[in-house]
């Protein structure tokens, strides 16, 4: 039975749809990858909100932020094809090893993950918004450099930030299958045990009224560590 404290926060509902804060940590539904696990936000969602959900779209299970969902097959259809077609804004937030340029475009096929090898095109926008260090040597440097960004990605193919990141090596902080794992240990040792990152905006039409919907999900308590160590504020929106 589900608990208050095991409540998933709702950023935005009415009567077709709903936004969701998926915690860090928390598959998103049943799959290969589970392993075993009994614990997935789905469920969660369904006990809690009394109802049917239908996920449009998801998120890796180390990933957190806005998760959007419908509560009826009309409303799931409508905004699937509107994923389909580009239209949902995605902005997350990465920390990653090094300090990338200022403005980066990473286009550069991806697979679909376990049993998908074909690839398909896949695109992601970067901007490097600070950068920090921390006194621990790295390659030689006297230092460990690292870079928060704001991320669009243009496709959805599987772990694509991630796996973009790593192409251009830059690789995201915390991420145990395509990271670095000495710049892992350097945010362990400072407290910080999570992946870095989050998805953090959606904007999208809503599919009933037309109107425009715009929903940011706040960091976390683990997420915040991170910015404190080198003193970085959240980005304004937009």
């Amino acid at each position: 039975m589900q608990t208050p404290d095991d409540a998933i926060a709702v950023l935005h509902i009415d009567d077709n749809i709903a936004v969701v804060d998926k915690p860090a940590g928390l598959m998103v539904h049943d799959s290969k990858l589970a392993r075993g696990e009994d614990d997935f936000l789905a469920d969660r969602l369904r006990e809690q909100f009394g109802r049917p959900v239908f996920l449009i779209h998801r998120l890796d299970r180390a990933t957190s932020g806005c998760l959007l969902l419908a509560f009826d097959r009309d409303s799931a259809g409508a905004l699937g094809k509107v994923f389909m077609s580009r239209a949902v804004e995605k902005e997350y937030l990465a920390v990653c090893r090094g300090w990338p340029e200022a403005e980066f475009v990473v286009d550069y096929p991806l697979d679909g993950g376990p049993g998908k090898p074909e690839k398909k095109p896949a695109l992601t926008r970067f901007r490097r918004i600070a950068t920090g260090e921390l006194p621990l040597p790295s390659s030689g440097f006297e230092t460990s450099r690292y870079a928060l960004l704001l991320c669009w990605p243009e496709t959805g193919r599987f772990r694509q930030i991630r796996r973009h990141l790593k192409h251009v090596s830059h690789h995201l902080v915390g991420d145990t299958s395509h990271g670095d794992g000495r710049h892992n240990r350097n945010f362990r040792m400072n407290g910080v045990h999570r992946m870095l990152l989050h998805a953090r905006r959606l904007a999208f039409a809503h599919p009933a009224s037309g109107e425009r919907i715009e929903v940011v999900a706040p960091l976390d308590a683990e997420f915040r560590k991170a910015f404190a160590l080198f003193g970085w504020q959240s980005p304004a929106c937009g």
